[in-house]
């Protein structure tokens, strides 16, 4: 496929393909994803189906191994099916290469996981720095410090900061560069429950101000309450989509 010529952010879908139905922004249809190890194949995705819309707080429920992670990183352009369509906006996904959907990762996709992944020699301000330098139209680095409630951390090392303090960091890292998408996966796996519901809140916040939207892992069914949608993933398909008539607040949670 032909390195795109438009400038970044551009349209590069391919010809003949369609653009998200409706308000949709993703548009996933008949996703499969399998691994081969020798003669072995794993199928972690099964012929997924989803929409995802502007702004929503969507929650992929599983146990471990169903293919949560797979299909977020397909999601985030981190990995490509093995069959099907994965369409953002103007983006084709399926048949991206490997320059496009670096570009894709940077301008649109923030990524929270359940691990901080934060340069040890760098403070929280420097950390989260580090992606307004690579971002067309950042937000400030304090500014996104503040959001996630640490305007008094900002020169703190790592090691200087309580684990949901570092997931807050890398949180903020994950927003600087004003994501269209924020994933996150298992991002409170690490947590003990009083900072796992804190950097939930902070998550609603993100997704509520900034209007990005969040896509959160887990196999905590208490988190589910707080979503627009939960979509449940068993085996490699999704086996149900509900959608949250009321949504418990973060602080409201209990597990």
């Amino acid at each position: 496929m032909p390195e795109p010529s438009q400038p970044p952010g551009g349209e590069w879908i391919a010809p003949g393909r369609k653009r998200p139905a409706g308000d949709a922004v993703f548009h996933v249809r008949g996703v499969t994803k399998v691994y081969r190890m020798g003669d072995m194949e794993v199928h972690a995705l099964r012929g997924i189906d989803l929409d995802l819309f502007p702004g929503e707080f969507v929650v992929l429920l599983g146990p471990s191994g169903s293919g949560k992670s797979t299909l977020l990183n397909i999601l985030g352009g981190l990995d490509v099916p093995t069959s099907g369509e994965v369409i953002y906006l103007d983006h084709d996904l399926t048949s991206a290469s490997e320059r496009e959907l670096t570009r894709y990762r940077r301008e649109h996709v923030g990524f929270v996981f359940q691990f901080y992944n934060l340069i040890p020699s760098l403070t929280a301000l420097e950390n989260t720095t580090l992606v307004t330098e690579i971002a067309e139209n950042p937000l400030s680095a304090d500014e996104c410090l503040r959001l996630v409630g640490l305007e008094q951390r900002l020169h703190h090392f790592p090691a200087q900061l309580s684990g949901g303090e570092q997931q807050r960091v890398a949180i903020a890292r994950a927003v600087a560069k004003r994501p269209e998408v924020l994933l996150c996966d298992e991002p409170t796996g690490a947590l003990d429950y009083p900072t796992g519901k804190l950097v939930l809140e902070v998550l609603e916040r993100v997704n509520r101000q900034l209007k990005t939207i969040t896509v959160v892992i887990t196999h905590n069914v208490a988190i589910a309450a707080m979503a627009d949608r939960v979509i449940r993933i068993s085996s490699g398909a999704i086996i149900d989509i509900h959608k949250n008539e009321t949504k418990v607040a973060p602080s409201e949670l209990t597990w």
